[in-house]
């Protein structure tokens, strides 16, 4: 998006300082990262950074209107409401494909929101390795962080979300089985960063209202619970065997609660209304006279295994019983926008990160998470033989 400054960039690449930045991933955390890694960071000009924050900022106004104990009673089953007082999402990711219309503009469009923990301390650790190891990056005028953070003030008020005040053994951060996961670099950067015990679900002990965990033979109050397990996830482990479930009654304080995830992460896409957000209906509300080939059908909840339908049909949409659980987004066209030294430009996703700020009572944007494909859907977890796609951060103009 930003000519000069990638031209200058693919000009003086060199594979050993992607070289440099594996071996970095391999000394700080053990191992090589579990997902692919772009060759690059993507550069994001004043304009489209003013673009991605307007229709943040819009998304957020109207988050701000909805009455979200409706849209629990509406949507959530009532076995899966959590007992414990919802408070505010501590986070949210708003995922954005940077697209192209017709006439070669690129905007941004959502793709998802998600009221749920992402890469937060790994993304700052990825952009400091850029930094350390590509002597082509631009040396100023460009940052990762948003909200005017430092890195100092960034994990000061990641702390303060996650800790709260409570000492720092007495608040973990929970998975299903931690190694396992994908995502278990971010786990390791949390753990380093915030001194938290990284906990498998099924190793807590359950006693009355209170939970616990072992370390070093002694056994340890649980206070609070930096989530990282998503329940759709839960459904993927047969025979799971835990002591309490995410909607237990307990004596614990969840960061974030589980009801935010299905609350905004799930529902309320066909409420929403503006440029950047693609027109999207529950199933049971389409017009007559949609084009089903510019939609994609997906599952609110997607507790059968069922996922999303590049292709629906009138056969398929007339089969569906549980009408109200799916809806129909509008397709968008991701811009190859990125050159690359390959024979294929990438296209981009972009996810802004927001941590709720107490002071101010909002959410505040503070970090990105930046994705880089060249197929049909963008997922770092496929399409892995490629080179220049995967994993990534944006730098943003000044």
């Amino acid at each position: 998006m930003i000519s000069g400054v990638r031209e200058a960039f693919n000009r003086d690449f060199k594979q050993s300082y992607y070289e440099g930045l594996q071996q970095e991933v391999l000394q700080t955390f053990g191992e090589p990262c579990p997902f692919r890694i772009s060759e690059t960071p993507v550069f994001i000009d004043r304009e489209m950074k003013k673009k991605v924050l307007d229709a943040c900022e819009a998304i957020l106004e109207q988050l701000d209107q909805l009455e979200f104990e409706e849209v629990r009673q509406r949507f959530m089953p009532k076995h899966l409401h959590s007992p414990t007082p919802v408070g505010n999402p501590h986070f949210l990711g708003i995922d954005f494909g940077i697209c192209q219309d017709e006439e070669g503009n690129l905007s941004p469009q959502l793709i998802e929101l998600q009221a749920f923990p992402s890469l937060f301390c790994y993304q700052p650790f990825l952009a400091k390795a850029f930094k350390k190891h590509y002597p082509n990056l631009p040396d100023k005028g460009y940052h990762y962080l948003l909200g005017g953070h430092t890195e100092e003030t960034y994990f000061n008020t990641l702390r303060e979300v996650i800790l709260g005040e409570e000492d720092p053994e007495n608040v973990i951060l929970m998975e299903i089985y931690p190694e396992k996961q994908k995502t278990r670099i971010d786990f390791s950067a949390t753990q380093q960063a915030l001194g938290i015990a990284v906990v498998c679900m099924t190793k807590i002990i359950k006693e009355g209202k209170q939970l616990y965990y072992e370390k070093d033979g002694r056994k340890i109050r649980i206070s609070r619970i930096y989530n990282r397990v998503i329940f759709d996830d839960l459904y993927q482990f047969k025979d799971l065997k835990t002591n309490f479930n995410l909607f237990d009654d307990l004596d614990v304080e969840w960061i974030t609660n589980p009801d935010w995830f299905f609350m905004i992460s799930k529902c309320i896409m066909p409420m929403l209304s503006h440029e950047s957000v693609p027109n999207s209906y529950y199933l049971d509300e389409i017009p007559k006279d949609i084009d089903l080939s510019e939609y994609v059908l997906k599952p609110l909840f997607s507790f059968a295994g069922k996922g999303v339908n590049l292709e629906p049909t009138w056969e398929l949409l007339n089969s569906i019983e549980d009408r109200k659980n799916y809806m129909l987004q509008q397709k968008v066209t991701y811009a190859p926008l990125i050159k690359t030294n390959t024979d294929k430009n990438a296209k981009v996703e972009l996810r802004i990160l927001y941590i709720w700020s107490e002071e101010e009572g909002k959410l505040k944007p503070v970090v990105n998470l930046t994705r880089m494909g060249k197929g049909p859907m963008i997922n770092v977890s496929h399409l892995t033989n490629d080179s220049w796609i995967g994993s990534s951060i944006s730098f943003f103009e000044d």
